[in-house]
């Protein structure tokens, strides 16, 4: 089969594609994110940007089904992604003759939409419905697997404290292996499959989300950790933290809508999935004692849980070196390039020049879009740093305090944050 798969590069498409690839099956990626495609047909398009069937269309000569795995959870592209591009997509497939569509929904968003995000999912399942396609809408619970994603690698994240902060009123959750989220997509792609169905794709082992992070903890080979009940209002905190990051372009399943959403919990009852497919869900404790855990899966799970500091402390000491140089540190940073034979001007102006650029890097380094570029300035003045120091002012390697020597820490950091930059 010839497949359209929107959203081919996160969690569950890229498992979907890997799949399919296997098979003989034909797929078109279509994603925000061409740099992490493994296939060589991709189409980099933004669906919460592509409101118009007619561009669709143009995508969909000669295929026979389309899979919308896209995604957001939230942010300003949550409506676009969910409503009204994927409503576009559905015009399109209708006109074009394209009827088999496989929709990736949310476990429980069609109980009472409690966020910005479940009523988007709502209505993007509305969408779905109301065309003469025929259409298979699948909601699976939190998806977890070998690769990590969202949810799936915060599990891993928090399973590497030794201090496992439990959030106060959340509800169960029943994870759902990443395999048997696939299988189920294979099966709906068969020939005389039925359709215009939604379904719960959850796993048998309903638990509290701290239970599953034990379950991770213990999947790693690391002792029980302690359990620390957060109040309300530190868990209000992180959560809030969390928006900020969101704000910053970073992606993160901490934030508003989760709390909201893990309040509710994602359960739901595997037994119509299991009697209409055949496929019997895996429990998350024999799957992952199928798989034994590697040391990368380890070293995964402490860098997960320590990239938000990673980056935070970095763009920090950047924000905050401009800001001394600026303030109290500015006598210092003139009589250092004084002694090094440049005139008062020069020296101030360098001295300005640098700071500026500290903070703008700090500032690029904080916010996602610009991160990369941040980091490989950082990384340039860094060295820079280096060679003028030496060349103006060498008794600074000698410095009891070792300003010369600390540049090397700084950058065995920033090469560590450059190489966890990436989300998938």
């Amino acid at each position: 089969m010839r497949i359209l798969l929107v959203g081919g590069t996160g969690l569950v498409g890229s498992a979907i594609y890997a799949r399919l690839s296997s098979e003989g099956h034909e797929c078109t990626l279509v994603s925000r994110h061409p740099a992490a495609a493994p296939a060589t047909r991709h189409i980099t398009l933004d669906v919460a940007r592509t409101t118009d069937p007619s561009r669709w269309k143009r995508l969909l000569a000669g295929i026979d089904a389309v899979i919308n795995a896209a995604g957001a959870l939230q942010g300003q592209d949550i409506q676009g992604v969910h409503v009204a591009g994927s409503a576009a997509l559905y015009a399109a497939c209708e006109g074009a003759g394209v009827r088999r569509i496989i929709l990736f929904s949310a476990i429980g968003s069609n109980r009472g939409a409690l966020t910005d995000f479940s009523r988007s999912k709502q209505e993007g399942e509305a969408a779905l419905m109301a065309r003469d396609l025929d259409w298979v809408i699948l909601r699976p619970s939190v998806v977890v697997g070998r690769p990590a994603y969202g949810g799936s690698a915060l599990l891993r994240g928090l399973a590497s404290l030794p201090i496992l902060p439990v959030m106060p009123d959340t509800a169960a959750v029943q994870p759902v292996h990443l395999d048997d989220v696939v299988e189920t997509v294979v099966f709906f792609l068969r020939p005389g499959a039925p359709s215009r169905l939604a379904l719960d794709l959850a796993g048998p082992a309903r638990m509290a989300f701290s239970d599953a992070v034990a379950l991770f903890r213990g999947w790693l080979r690391w002792r029980p950790a302690y359990r620390l009940h957060l109040p309300a209002w530190a868990a209000s905190a992180a959560y809030r933290a969390g928006d900020v990051a969101q704000m910053l372009g970073w992606a993160t399943p901490i934030n508003s809508t989760a709390q909201a959403e893990m309040r509710r919990g994602a359960t739901g009852d595997p037994e119509p999935w299991r009697q209409l497919t055949g496929i019997r869900p895996r429990d998350l404790e024999v799957a992952l004692a199928r798989e034994p855990a590697s040391v990368q899966e380890r070293w995964f799970a402490r860098l997960y849980a320590l990239k938000p500091a990673i980056f935070g402390v970095f763009s920090l000491f950047w924000i905050v070196t401009g800001i001394i140089s600026l303030g109290p540190g500015w006598e210092i940073g003139i009589s250092l390039l004084r002694e090094g034979g440049l005139p008062e001007k020069g020296a101030a102006l360098t001295v300005l020049a640098g700071a500026l650029a500290d903070i703008v890097i700090g500032l690029a380094i904080l916010w996602r879009p610009l991160c990369r570029y941040g980091l490989w300035a950082a990384l340039i003045i860094s060295l820079t740093y280096v060679v003028i120091g030496s060349a103006l002012v060498p008794r600074l390697w000698a410095e009891p305090l070792g300003p010369m020597l600390k540049i090397w820490p700084v950058l065995m950091l920033n090469l560590v944050a450059m190489a966890i930059r990436e989300d998938r």
